[in-house]
């Protein structure tokens, strides 16, 4: 990583990586709004852009955020969006030591890490549509069994619904 981007001030406190068809509405923005109420700056995506790469902006706005928030819920897997978001968030945890935090928002940890259920199909489809590129698809497995190994907070034990 370039020196200059380790030298970023931090902007945001919080950074919320989710899938927007999934959460935008229902959990994340309820998230977002509890944060904001209590005067932490919080970083959310708030358009629907579609892509297989992030934009500049929200590379930017992970790194300049000291704590990131990944929540993951049951179509997170079927975004590149997402995953290439998770594998920034993951090296400025090891290159910046930015705090990491999952949320497991109506899907099991172990869906998750093992790759299993809808993750699993997300990646059958990845596997066929990335065949050139498997290092990516193994990067993105490894990214997701990582921050799924990390303490956070699962919906079904700690009351976190909002439908």
């Amino acid at each position: 990583m370039a020196s200059s981007s380790l030298s970023l001030e931090e902007k945001y406190d919080v950074f919320l990586s989710f899938r927007g068809e999934d959460t935008r509405h229902t959990f994340t923005s309820y998230l977002y709004a509890a944060l904001s109420a209590e005067q932490i700056l919080t970083f959310m995506d708030h358009e629907l852009e579609r892509g297989d790469e992030i934009s500049p902006t929200l590379s930017k706005a992970i790194e300049e955020s000291k704590i990131s928030v990944i929540i993951f819920s049951e179509n997170y897997a079927s975004s590149t969006w997402c995953l290439h978001e998770l594998v920034h968030i993951l090296e400025c945890k090891k290159t910046r030591g930015q705090i990491v935090m999952p949320i497991f928002y109506g899907v099991d940890p172990s869906v998750v890490r093992k790759q299993k259920g809808s993750y699993g199909a997300s990646f059958a489809e990845l596997e066929e549509r990335f065949k050139d590129r498997m290092e990516k698809v193994h990067q993105w497995r490894f990214a997701l069994t990582e921050a799924s190994n990390l303490c956070g907070l699962d919906s079904k034990d700690s009351g976190l619904r909002t439908n």
